[in-house]
């Protein structure tokens, strides 16, 4: 099979045979008349025909030439139809976010709606799942993570910081038990998850030694770990993004004013070069705005 030629020189005789006129052919690509008959004479000698003939009428195509323009055009078309679907189906359409499972349940899910009202033509497809995407091989146009935002060779940025604090339902705290200060929590069952913040960390800040931070059951995800504390299991060390929601609606209520801050915080990541797609940026935007003044700083990897 002979090498296909280059785009460009087909482009120039697509030009040519159109207008029948080297002339209004480089008018038309913005280049001198010399470079359309280099170009030409090029495509010809690579293909062995000749494409052009001169005649008292001036320029024509050749049997060769009529046969070929034709099938170039189509190919053309169809070219710049493939690149209006790809351009239109990465501008709209679905966009796929993988995110922790913890943080689809208790912050993003619930305000979807939000979004769905102000780009009804992006579609929102939620991967929920702990392990890191990778963009080489998994089909997902953008994540958010939880950690200390070091994810080289993407774009990163900071999109919400966490601070951790004492959390249980209202029922609990108006219990039998006392709950006045943080000693009193020798009567309560302690929750726990996976957190870097203990409640060995939190005890300690609280400067109380004669609680045991490690006794009560403990769970793998936050998610499952709130709904305990809704349900009237115990206290749970609550991160302010993930109980927000819960804390606004009175499921849960602090009985301490004292929080810690968390190592970790939210990062929205993709990769560089489709940091411009325009689902990206407006499912991007949309988060910074959800998350307030704290979301938007850019890390240095």
């Amino acid at each position: 099979m002979v090498a296909l030629p280059s785009l460009n020189a087909l482009r120039v005789f697509e030009a040519a045979g159109r207008h029948l006129s080297f002339t209004r052919a480089a008018q038309e690509l913005n280049v001198t008349q010399a470079a359309v008959s280099h170009s030409v004479k090029s495509l010809e000698t690579h293909l062995g025909v000749r494409l052009f003939r001169r005649s008292a009428r001036g320029l024509l195509l050749t049997d060769a030439g009529q046969t070929y323009l034709p099938e170039v055009r189509e190919a053309f078309r169809r070219l710049a139809v493939a690149t209006d679907r790809l351009v239109a189906h990465e501008a709209g359409g679905a966009l796929k976010v993988s995110v922790l499972p913890s943080f689809a349940a208790r912050w993003l899910v619930p305000r979807l709606r939000q979004f769905r009202q102000r780009h009804p033509e992006i579609d929102i497809l939620v991967s929920a799942d702990d392990a890191p995407v990778s963009f080489d091989r998994d089909d997902v146009d953008v994540a958010i993570r939880y950690g200390t935002g070091r994810y080289p060779g993407l774009r990163v940025e900071a999109f919400m910081e966490e601070e951790v604090f004492p959390v249980l339902s209202p029922a609990l705290r108006d219990g039998a038990a006392t709950l006045d200060r943080p000693a009193d929590l020798v009567h309560f069952t302690l929750l726990h998850d996976d957190l870097n913040v203990t409640w060995a960390h939190w005890l300690k800040a609280a400067g109380v030694s004669d609680v045991d931070p490690n006794r009560g059951p403990a769970f793998t995800d936050s998610s499952m770990l709130l709904q305990a504390a809704v349900d009237g299991q115990g206290v749970a060390l609550g991160r302010s993004a993930l109980a927000q929601d819960d804390l606004v609606a009175g499921r849960l209520v602090r009985p301490f004013a004292l929080s810690l801050p968390s190592e970790y915080a939210y990062f929205v990541v993709y990769p560089e070069h489709t940091a411009n797609r325009q689902k990206i940026r407006a499912f991007r935007d949309w988060l910074f705005a959800e998350a307030g003044p704290q979301a938007g700083a850019d890390t240095d990897d």
